[in-house]
């Protein structure tokens, strides 16, 4: 057991994992016949799309690169309100243009150094960047994996999907400026350690070659050959950057694409939906946002598509469902893990339900 990654031991402690492994064990049991088509459920893609991201962003990690860019950082910020308004603008854009699960990927672990170098508390600062990715992600329609399959599925312009969500973007983004302005103090910033550290021009180098490709090829729907690439090289490379990755968030996103898909299969789950009255814009919007706080926004907006063809509301209410509990976004759970403290699971709900009413609420009168 001790040979297992440590994010595969520490498995039995995460709260999250141990909940949707005792759900898939109640609907093994419950629905022995379902069992074959478990591996169907899951979304291979996004799976190894998130595989892949693990592992470069791991690699620049190890390098030391972002230490640097820390102290960068630092050097160039004068206080921990103007640091924390940067990143969270910054992370906001990023998610715009590279969607959130990457924006996250990129704007975590070069969150951490910083903090870790001007010993600031770092977790409220990775909350608020969950809730820039959420904020940001909806303006575009490759922003996150839920306006991604809206403009696929009902083939709108990219300019006229943006025009139609910018109205909900605009007010989350100045809520969320303006609550981080209030949340985070104008204490001065300072250096507490040194730049002594060398960086592994190699990896680093290594990491920024493959990212592009990976993110190309990703986008054309070849992922897991993306994933192939990376693996192999790494795995003759750098053999222990493959061992660092969190295979434990893997494993719980693949119990979470079977549990939700399985639970919106259920008959009675699909008879409730069927009879919410979402011909009405307000009760669309309405049970987007709520559905995903169960489901995820992703599962949701799949689900609510079979019952209407507002796009616009159902983008909006899935969207603003990203905010809330953990499980509004897959994006959520990604900052969380990558943060590492299981202690903020507790201090995210406490910024990010309040959020989600009120964007909710706002959003709820622009209809």
């Amino acid at each position: 057991m001790n040979r297992l990654p440590e994010s595969l031991r520490g498995l039995r402690r995460d709260a999250l994992f141990l909940v949707l492994l005792a759900v898939s064990i109640v609907f093994a049991i419950a629905l022995p016949s379902r069992l074959r088509d478990w591996p169907s459920l899951v979304d291979w893609p996004t799976i190894a799309a998130l595989t892949g991201l693990l592992l470069l962003t791991k690699a620049v990690e190890a390098s030391g690169a972002l230490h640097v860019a820390g102290h960068w950082l630092i050097e160039r910020t004068a206080t921990r309100r103007v640091a924390a308004l940067a990143l969270v603008a910054a992370t906001a854009l990023l998610s715009m243009l590279l969607t959130n699960d990457v924006s996250l990927f990129v704007m975590v672990p070069l969150t951490l150094s910083m903090c870790r170098i001007a010993r600031m508390p770092a977790t409220r600062l990775v909350i608020f960047e969950a809730l820039a990715v959420n904020a940001g992600s909806m303006l575009t329609p490759i922003g996150n994996p839920q306006n991604l399959f809206i403009w696929q599925q009902w083939g709108n312009s990219f300019g006229g999907f943006i025009v139609q969500m910018l109205p909900l973007v605009a007010v989350a983004l100045v809520l969320l400026l303006a609550v981080t302005a209030i949340a985070f103090p104008a204490q001065r910033l300072e250096v507490h350690d040194q730049t002594g550290e060398p960086v592994d021009r190699g990896m680093l180098l290594v990491a920024a070659v493959l990212y592009v490709p990976f993110i190309v090829l990703a986008d054309f729907h070849l992922a897991a050959w993306a994933l192939l690439g990376v693996l192999l090289i790494f795995l003759v490379y750098r053999p222990r950057i493959v061992a660092a990755i969190d295979w434990g968030l893997l494993l719980t996103f693949v119990l979470m694409f079977i549990d939700l898909k399985l639970l919106a299969d259920l008959p009675p789950v699909r008879g409730f939906i069927g009879g919410l009255g979402l011909d009405h814009a307000s009760h669309l919007y309405a049970t987007g946002a709520l559905v995903s706080q169960v489901m995820s926004n992703v599962p949701a907006t799949i689900l609510l598509s079979e019952y209407s063809q507002d796009w616009r509301t159902l983008a909006w209410g899935v969207n603003a469902g990203g905010f809330g509990v953990v499980l509004g976004s897959l994006a959520n759970l990604i900052a969380l893990r990558l943060l590492g403290d299981r202690k903020a699971w507790l201090g995210f709900h406490a910024w990010s339900i309040p959020f989600f009413i009120v964007v909710g609420l706002v959003g709820w009168a622009l209809l």
